[in-house]
């Protein structure tokens, strides 16, 4: 079964490894059949998608788990909000086919909005076409211990100021704060690109980064993991405090 999920508010401080025990406690609590691993420690087969960066929002989280009795999808997000953290919200579940690629296999790219206070629109728009018009943007970045180079250009599909920035109020960064929003669609291979290693690249402090979506893509057509229900929040207007 696949669920998909939001993180938004404080949670957001929440590290991806306690985001996977607050969904085991839960799934135990509503007394669901999931699945186990064999050997001496079983674990609950819950498969995550895409890590979230510790302090960034996000209407697009997915897991994947593994019931060992049929369960009934549209109950679930019902079932499964009351036990989990305020801002962390079950936007819908369905169930996969079997033999199903996962997440981490699956997955081409994630789009973002990004707030960008104290800069206004123009001064973020020359950053913006500077940054498209490079041919290699270097970043450092550490892997096993060791720290090596990396060209983040390639993985800048889509990079865009939003319309209407100038009139956006930052509160959630700092109180009564105005800039830019910024829209970006990223990259997940060979590596996915952090928001704050695309501040390194365009020269500019982020604020509030929440990813909207995340992509497949396939023989020229794509599509989401797993569709957001009609009724969703707006993905800037509805954050939680």
């Amino acid at each position: 079964m696949r669920f998909r999920f939001a993180k938004l508010g404080r949670v957001r401080f929440t590290s991806h490894r306690d985001v996977a025990r607050m969904w085991e406690r839960a799934l135990r609590r509503a007394g669901l059949p999931v699945s186990y691993t064999a050997g001496f420690s079983p674990r609950p087969q819950l498969s995550f998608g895409l890590a979230l960066p510790t302090g960034c929002e996000s209407v697009a989280e997915y897991l994947d788990v593994v019931f060992g009795a049929p369960v009934d999808a549209g109950a679930l997000p019902e079932v499964l909000d009351p036990l989990l953290p305020e801002g962390i919200s079950v936007q819908g579940a369905a169930a996969l086919e079997a033999g199903a690629s996962s997440l981490q296999e699956e997955v081409t790219s994630c789009t973002w909005e990004i707030e960008v206070p104290g800069v206004e629109r123009a001064g973020l728009a020359g950053a913006v076409e500077q940054v498209l018009a490079s041919a290699s943007l270097p970043v450092e970045r550490e892997r096993k211990g060791r720290r090596q180079t990396d060209d983040l250009r390639p993985a800048m599909i889509d990079l865009s100021v939003l319309p209407g920035s100038d009139d956006h109020t930052f509160d959630a960064v700092v109180p009564g704060a105005r800039g830019s929003r910024l829209y970006a669609e990223l990259s997940t291979r060979p590596r996915g690109v952090r928001p704050s290693e695309l501040a390194e690249v365009l020269g500019v402090e982020l604020g509030l980064a929440r990813r909207t979506c995340q992509w497949i893509e396939r023989s020229g057509s794509r599509w989401e993991p797993l569709a957001a229900p009609a009724a969703s929040p707006d993905p800037v207007l509805g954050r939680a405090s």
